[in-house]
């Protein structure tokens, strides 16, 4: 950026933390002697709506009760919305926007005015660094929480109104191009994961020999397999049993130095075990809990919460599972290796669907588990299909991943040239849209 993008020839200290140096022709304002807060007006006429990660966005009105709906305020196209309440829950997403739709929001919101001092667009562009570099260093309480004083004695560094509106142009269109390569980025990713499913989902139920006489299932979504497969049902070949409530209340205790990991529902994702976060338990205690310890070539499956993951087990006396987690042991005619891609199919994920016995958190029964059908054949081509399956998987994870990495790149260079642009780091006076591209 710096050998693309010229400086300023002169800078001065701006006496703003998340400016830093500021040309030395910007000024150094208080945000209330360029925004004002709107008076709170009632329009129930208007489609409701909220602000979504810098967006003002049409709200779901079906659960809106009218007389609540009723005593929202107004915000139109053109007027700024910020969202000052818990700060420290929501320290991730843009709180700030332009309007660009005619809403009523909730009371918790701030709306805000601009003056003639400034154009709307680099407002715009201001309170968006101003939400990432330090709005949330403010507020108070619990919750923590701002009002229009905090922000409004929140001081910015002031260009001239043709630079503001320069700078508001070469934003809206960098990061607009920014923005269309990221969104490309995203449908490969998402094209790549429905392929890497789709390979999975064709194995475990075709086999890899496209030539094999095929029979029907005699189950409805799944169709027909090889012929000299048999579909039983997982309680027919294998263990399966979680940790009791009795055991949990009664005798479940978790020892912050403890020799093995309890691993609870978030550890467990799309066939790998995530240890970031883990509690711990005695070995003493896990031995005592046999039915719920764990050994190699288990496969962990939750059944609250998290459903439709599931993983292999790899070591020895090194893991448990806490009280939302089945524990599913194959006997020696399935391949463990082989049925973590059969439990991760799109197939068994659309059975779990069906057999989630909650509207409110995901739970499938311990005996709807063992109910699920699973696909059996010699032991050799289970393992052909887990091998095929490992590399095939292996090399759709590092497409996704280099995907993925470029994204983060792109992501990192727009806030790079938001910050750069806004608090006067490179000069865009000369830039033009026509020479950009």
């Amino acid at each position: 950026m710096a050998v693309k993008y010229q400086k300023y020839p002169e800078y001065k200290d701006s006496g703003v933390e998340w400016v830093g140096d500021a040309p030395s022709h910007w000024q150094t304002l208080k945000f209330k002697c360029a925004i004002t807060e709107k008076k709170k007006t009632l329009a129930p006429h208007l489609p409701a709506g909220s602000i979504s990660f810098g967006s003002v966005i049409y709200k779901n009105e079906d659960n809106l009760a009218l007389e609540t709906k009723a005593s929202y305020q107004e915000v139109l196209a053109g007027e700024f919305l910020l969202n000052p309440l818990n700060l420290n829950y929501d320290v991730l997403s843009l709180r700030t926007a332009l309007s660009e739709i005619d809403v009523v929001v909730s009371t918790g919101y701030m709306v805000l005015l601009n003056s003639p001092t400034m154009h709307s667009k680099f407002l715009r562009w201001c309170l968006h660094q101003f939400d990432v570099g330090h709005m949330k260093t403010l507020g108070a309480g619990v919750r923590q929480t701002v009002n229009f004083s905090d922000v409004g004695n929140s001081l910015f560094s002031l260009p001239p109104i043709p630079e503001q509106i320069q700078i508001a142009k070469f934003l809206d269109h960098e990061t607009g191009k920014i923005d269309r390569l990221i969104e490309k980025q995203q449908e490969l990713i998402a094209l790549l994961k429905e392929k890497r499913q789709a390979v999975i989902s064709h194995a475990v139920t075709k086999g890899l020999n496209p030539n094999a006489p095929l029979k029907p299932s005699n189950i409805e979504w799944l169709g027909d397999v090889p012929e000299h497969w048999n579909v039983p049902h997982i309680g027919y070949c294998a263990f399966v049993t979680k940790l009791t409530g009795f055991e949990y209340t009664n005798v479940w205790k978790i020892k912050e130095d403890g020799e093995v990991i309890a691993l609870r529902g978030f550890n467990i994702k799309e066939r790998q075990i995530e240890l970031n976060d883990v509690e711990r338990i005695s070995y003493d205690l896990s031995t005592t809990l046999t039915r719920s310890k764990l050994a190699k070539g288990d496969i962990v499956f939750p059944c609250t919460g998290t459903i439709g993951n599931a993983a292999v087990i790899e070591e020895d006396d090194k893991f448990h599972i806490n009280q939302n987690i089945a524990k599913i042991r194959f006997s020696e005619t399935i391949n463990s290796r082989f049925a973590i891609y059969w439990l991760t199919s799109s197939f068994i994920r659309t059975l779990i669907d069906r057999n989630n016995t909650s509207a409110m958190q995901p739970v499938v029964l311990i005996g709807d588990i063992r109910k699920l059908p699973i696909p059996r054949f010699d032991y050799p081509e289970q393992e052909s299909i887990a091998d095929y399956l490992d590399s095939a998987v292996n090399r759709f994870n590092m497409l996704i991943s280099e995907a993925e990495s470029a994204t983060e790149l792109m992501q990192e260079r727009r806030t790079a040239l938001i910050s750069a642009a806004v608090t006067g780091k490179i000069d865009v006076r000369e830039w033009s849209n026509s020479t950009a591209d």
